[in-house]
């Protein structure tokens, strides 16, 4: 296959026309007035394009296609060749965020999103109360499609490791530009995992942080998370260190106002580098600190503080429109993980019990 650059950038839109005779088409980017976008790598591709095996699960709203018709198991991927490449590959868990991709890959990062299991909360794990590993069963099925959980069963080809290890292959099979064979393993049989920062937001940060409790990665941000204040899988064992979480929250969440992830912080051990800093007294490196909060004015907007830690119409900006928790996100994805603050103890504040 050949790339092709277009005016705006290199833009890779994959379509499915047919089984058989697979077509490739390619797409001027919308995004004309970015930096790099004229040089930036950026594709599209449907999961069942990569795999045929995938399959939906419409009882959980996992799907392959919406019900108008429109695909619904889009993936993209990003690089700019621009920036010296770090040789990380960020997995996002959540919806596609332009914005957020702008950035990692001006660090020199590599951008994934995979279509994955999320749709199920509030679906599954409906019991009152709810037993103490439902919720983080349901996740590390999701993630590894490995037979976890009593309440779904989600097959290895649907599995969020799985479909970023194909997309990855697929990109390499058809010489994409950003060298992404080299986050595959030497026998190229799966990722290089510790190549790989996975990140996501709300349930996606909780599953994320929950993924890299079974898989040792490079690094986990999460963003307005991890929260499943009833389970305990944040206390397992982890195969990634405790100092590769990295954590970000605004203090009207409603999940910072319940303790859900306060809890979680404790739980997965980032009390021991470092404090609870506050982003807006604060600079880079905030202490080497995993846990970072914020507390600008949302006008008591508990579901815009919710999003507003990752970029987007609901972050915080300055009277330029500029985003002013810029160096906020390039720490949490590049921070060196061996530079670490000083232990401190656990909060008594925290509600540590989250009675149902």
């Amino acid at each position: 296959m050949t790339y092709v650059r277009t005016s705006a950038l290199i833009a890779l839109t994959f379509l499915i026309l047919a089984a058989s005779a697979p077509h490739h088409s390619w797409a001027q980017s919308t995004q004309k007035n970015k930096p790099n976008a004229s040089k930036r790598f950026e594709a599209t591709v449907r999961a069942s394009k990569i795999d045929p095996q995938v399959k939906a699960y419409p009882e959980i709203n996992f799907l392959i296609d919406q019900p108008n018709g429109k695909p619904a198991d889009e993936q993209q991927a990003w690089f700019d060749p621009t920036v010296k490449s770090r040789g990380q590959l960020v997995i996002w868990l959540m919806a596609h965020k332009p914005e957020l991709f702008e950035r990692v890959t001006s660090y020199g990062l590599h951008a994934m999103r995979v279509h994955y299991a999320n749709g199920w909360f509030g679906k599954l794990c409906q019991s009152n109360p709810v037993g103490p590993t439902c919720r983080g069963d349901v996740r590390i099925e999701a993630a590894t499609g490995l037979d976890f959980s009593d309440e779904v069963a989600i097959a290895k080809p649907d599995s969020i490791a799985v479909r970023a290890y194909l997309y990855v292959k697929y990109l390499d099979h058809h010489n994409a530009p950003g060298n992404w064979g080299q986050f595959l393993n030497s026998d190229r049989s799966d990722l290089n995992w510790e190549k790989v920062i996975l990140a996501g937001s709300s349930h996606g940060s909780t599953t994320a942080a929950r993924f890299a409790k079974h898989q040792k990665v490079a690094r986990v941000v999460a963003l307005c998370g991890p929260r499943d204040q009833h389970q305990t899988w944040q206390s397992l064992p982890s195969a990634t260190p405790a100092n590769r979480y990295f954590a970000f929250s605004h203090v009207e969440d409603s999940g910072w106002e319940a303790d859900h992830y306060c809890r979680s912080w404790e739980m997965l051990g980032l009390n021991e580098f470092g404090p609870i800093v506050n982003v807006e007294n604060s600079k880079p490196p905030y202490q080497n600190t995993r846990r970072l909060i914020t507390d600008f004015d949302v006008q008591g907007n508990a579901n815009r503080a919710h999003s507003s830690v990752q970029p987007g119409s609901s972050a915080y900006k300055d009277k330029q429109g500029r985003f002013v928790h810029e160096p906020v996100w390039r720490y949490l994805f590049t921070h060196p993980v061996d530079a670490v603050g000083e232990p401190v103890e656990r909060d008594p504040g925290c509600d540590h019990v989250q009675a149902q």
